[in-house]
């Protein structure tokens, strides 16, 4: 019983959660169709079912493109980012010198930068990864950072006194302390990446959901709007809960995956 017991609260929640979303969805159909609502302004949920169902394979496609871009801006966002974390903890300077510029680089608006991306890798596919990775990589670094200094002094003491050098404290100690910190930060990394792959696609693009809602922006084809931010929601949530599912088979033994003592009793 213990054992099902995580499980069917999820199925609960997930009960609750569809029950919620077929509520919501009826009204929006229900008020749209009593107050007369233009298409144009709030379609009714018939009419995106019915704009997505038309052209099933040209969303696909878009969805694709967009999603490649987002994993793969995300892929170098950890890889980069987990290397420079790295590099911060072992040394003064690089704290001191690129830990700083990259919270300064931080705070300048996104959008602001695109431009830059697109004169400098061009409008292709690259400019859409690169806006993804560098939107989501602060994300990854500041909590890895936090991971890997985030341990009890005694340990390293302990682990040097049995003869553990620079390396085996990196790999052995620190880098497993870090991983919970990690997965915080591909959590939000993710998502961030999504949103900077739809930045360059709005800034310059001839594929993938970003450019589907500007080109539909400028002909009032709201119903085409509404499909691709379901789309972009639904591709959002599952790449969000795909880090979580990874983080518990990697991480088990971590308290934020144990089950609190209320509940196995």
């Amino acid at each position: 019983m213990m054992i099902w017991r995580p499980l069917w609260n999820r199925i609960v929640s997930s009960r609750v959660l569809i029950v919620s979303t077929i509520a919501a969805i009826a009204v929006w159909q229900v008020a749209v169709r009593i107050f007369h609502i233009p298409k144009f302004l709030v379609p009714a949920p018939s009419d995106v079912v019915v704009e997505f169902l038309s052209n099933q394979s040209w969303y696909w496609n878009h969805t694709y493109y967009t999603l490649m871009a987002t994993l793969l801006g995300f892929g170098i966002a950890v890889v980069f980012g987990v290397m420079l974390a790295i590099v911060i903890v072992s040394s003064r300077w690089v704290e001191q010198t690129i830990y700083a510029g990259l919270v300064a680089f931080n705070s300048i608006p996104k959008v602001a930068i695109a431009p830059l991306f697109i004169i400098w890798v061009g409008t292709g596919f690259g400019s859409k990864v690169t806006m993804a990775a560098v939107i989501s990589i602060f994300a990854i670094v500041i909590n890895a950072v936090l991971g890997l200094r985030s341990i009890d002094p005694d340990l390293v003491d302990l682990a040097r006194s049995m003869g553990a050098g620079r390396q085996g404290l990196l790999f052995k100690i620190r880098f497993p302390n870090a991983l919970p910190g990690l997965f915080s930060g591909m959590k939000v990394g993710i998502s961030l990446a999504l949103i900077g792959t739809i930045v360059g696609e709005f800034v310059a693009s001839s594929s993938g959901l970003g450019y589907v809602i500007m080109t539909a922006q400028s002909t009032f084809a709201t119903p085409r709007i509404f499909a691709a931010l379901v789309l972009l929601a639904v591709m959002g949530t599952i790449l969000f809960f795909a880090i979580d599912l990874l983080e518990r088979l990697i991480l088990p033994w971590h308290v934020s995956n144990r089950q609190p003592a209320a509940d196995n009793a």
